[in-house]
């Protein structure tokens, strides 16, 4: 597996294959790994293959594996000539050494010291096999023979591409030509024609040095981005490119790009328009509203463009549901406006970047998802789709583009398997800052706890005894609507209402089910607990029961069978307001109690009713 250096220097250099070192010694860097015997395995396993394998412990703590030293000049061919043939990773680059310190490889000798190469390096050199040794990161091992090498890496073993596989992209090699000094780079600088210059600020800004108008004028804001990346490839930072560099910058361009196979691809049926990396990706089918760019030669990327008509309440419904996908991890961060939202996710097995814009009545966007192994080329691709992704046409995807059955139709996401929680149940805020009052029953055996789909939760109180518990989100919330308490005792025949979330995670939003007050007490005579006649399901549990003026008369229990007797199902039980204030006072909650008796309060219109309960009334979901 490929690993990656962490040094912000030389970022862009292992990002975008790499340019020639300042310095007279230069090195093919290869690969680094993590640990001294992993590098020691895979310098072993190169040194069959190449004879002058350098191995480095670097300051970043990675170890650097290298072929070299070489001239500037030698290790631009030697690079060129290595990638043109598929014998080294295809995002190997030039390293001044600057990072490297104590030398392992080859074991007991300082490949440093080596005389600098002008030409073709030396063949591999059998020797006798030994023990493998190992030495602390950073120490040489003294008088050591070299191991016998091991099988070179599978890259190093032919010329020859496994027949499926994508062919390694050319690397354009730039003739040697004598070093221009500042005042010879300026005045090939003013020789430039006006589209030479665009094509440089180009190059710049493919690289991401540079973020302002593609206008042909070198100004202030030009110049540092070329300064920045003659820093950041090891050249000295004058602000005006070499003729040489310039030829660089704009053939590792080309280099990535065929390597990618970026392409401007104009999709009619979705009336987008984006560059694609059509090396890596493949269309596959469409799926209103999303059109399924599958991985090709096992790339480990995947690119959905999605495209719909709607508006911010169809914005919403997509950012939620993008966010329950297999392929975009929880962590990560997310921005939504009233115009469009970014989502980015990551971890150990996968990382997803989507973007997605509503603009005149239609949604359009992308989704770029990526395996570990392919985080370069995803980088580089997800560049250009930023870009230039743009909506055409005036058109959004027809959801009736192709004919879906009924089991399809349940699954619009087909191949990215939506995460479901282990089950859901209803709360309802009880403070202003947004704490939930829900049943116990809601949180056993939970890994995570989540309150309306996407806000982390956790458990602040709860009383088993009660089937009690308060949920507390992981950021203060302003809810809209928060329970106040009825202060008189319940009376028979009361009408009341119950909001809760019935079906669990399969609606948007909660409903409201209506029933009355069949006693004040349970059937044995438990206090605390009322008995309803009302159907209510499992989802519904933990749900407020409110009278017709808004008041909150208690939260909705589960139906439990007791003594194996199975109750009818429009008994419900709640557990009453009494025993729920005394809970969240006990939890540092002070209960909002209604302000008026119920005689003096006066009915609410149903539709008041129904936004005041619903508002209040949250979704309480566990997640394995």
């Amino acid at each position: 597996m490929r690993h990656f250096l962490s040094l912000f220097a030389l970022l862009f250099v292992v990002m975008f294959g790499g340019a020639v070192a300042a310095q007279d010694r230069a090195w093919v860097q290869i690969e680094a790994q993590p640990t001294l015997t992993q590098a020691q395995e895979r310098a072993r396993a190169y040194a069959g293959a190449f004879g002058d394998v350098a191995g480095f412990r670097m300051s970043s703590g990675w170890y650097a594996i290298a072929l070299g030293p070489y001239s500037a000049d030698a290790a631009l061919a030697r690079l060129g000539e290595l990638r043109r043939d598929n014998l080294i990773p295809s995002d190997s680059f030039i390293a001044g050494g600057e990072q490297f310190r104590a030398p392992f490889w080859p074991i007991g000798q300082n490949p440093a010291a080596r005389p600098i190469r002008n030409g073709p390096a030396p063949a591999p050199v059998a020797t006798a096999p030994e023990a493998p040794q190992t030495a602390a990161p950073g120490t040489a091992i003294p008088d050591a023979v070299e191991t016998a090498p091991l099988a070179p890496p599978a890259a190093a073993q032919s010329t020859t591409p496994a027949p499926d596989a994508a062919p390694a992209p050319t690397l354009t090699v730039i003739p040697p030509e004598p070093t221009e000094t500042l005042p010879e780079a300026q005045r090939a600088e003013a020789a430039l024609s006006r589209d030479e210059r665009k094509d440089l600020q180009s190059a710049l800004k493919w690289f991401g040095f540079y973020d302002s108008a593609i206008d042909g004028a070198f100004g202030r804001g030009t110049r540092a981005s070329m300064a920045a990346w003659q820093s950041a490839n090891g050249f000295e930072a004058t602000g005006v490119m070499t003729t040489q560099q310039r030829a660089l910058i704009t053939a590792n361009r080309a280099a990535i790009i065929a390597e990618l196979g970026l392409e401007t691809i104009i999709e009619e049926e979705a009336g987008i328009e984006i560059i694609l990396p059509l090396a890596l990706v493949d269309f596959d089918h469409y799926e209103p509203p999303f059109v399924h760019f599958t991985e090709k030669n096992s790339s480990g990327l995947r690119v959905v463009l999605i495209s719909e008509p709607g508006d911010r309440a169809t914005l919403r419904g997509l950012y939620d549901i993008l966010q329950t996908l297999e392929v975009m991890p929880r962590n990560g961060e997310r921005s939504l406006t009233e115009r469009g939202f970014t989502i980015n996710g990551a971890n150990n097995n996968v990382s997803s970047h989507a973007f997605v814009e509503l603009s005149g009545g239609l949604i359009k966007g992308y989704m770029l998802v990526w395996q570990p192994k392919a985080a370069d080329k995803a980088g580089r691709a997800l560049a250009a789709m930023q870009a230039s992704f743009k909506t055409i046409g005036g058109r959004a995807l027809d959801p009736g583009l192709v004919s879906l059955d009924d089991a399809q139709r349940r699954s619009l996401l087909a191949g990215m398997e939506v995460r479901k929680p282990r089950l859901s149940r209803s709360g309802f805020f009880v403070s202003d800052k947004g704490a939930v009052l829900t049943t116990v029953e809601a949180l056993q055996s939970c890994r995570r706890i989540t309150i309306d789909r996407d806000i982390e939760a956790s458990i602040v109180a709860q009383d088993a005894a009660t089937g009690l518990a308060v949920l507390m989100p992981g950021k203060q919330l302003a809810p809209r609507h928060v329970a106040a308490f009825e202060a008189n005792p319940l009376r028979i025949g009361t009408e009341v209402a119950l909001a809760g979330y019935s079906y669990e995670d399969a609606l948007p939003s909660p409903t409201l089910t209506f029933g009355a007050v069949e006693d004040t007490k349970g059937l044995a005579d438990e206090a605390g607990i009322a008995r309803l006649s009302l159907s209510s399901l499992p989802g519904d549990a933990g749900g407020p029961v409110i009278d017709g003026t808004g008041a909150v008369l208690g939260m909705l229990m589960p139906a439990k069978a007791s003594n194996g007797r199975v109750l009818p199902d429009e008994v419900s039980f709640l557990a009453d307001a009494g025993s729920i204030k005394a809970m969240l006072t006990t939890a540092g909650i002070t209960p909002q109690t209604a302000a008026q008796t119920a005689a003096q309060r006066a009915a609410l219109p149903p539709e008041d009713l129904t936004d005041l309960a619903t508002s209040m009334t949250v979704l309480v979901s566990c997640w394995e």
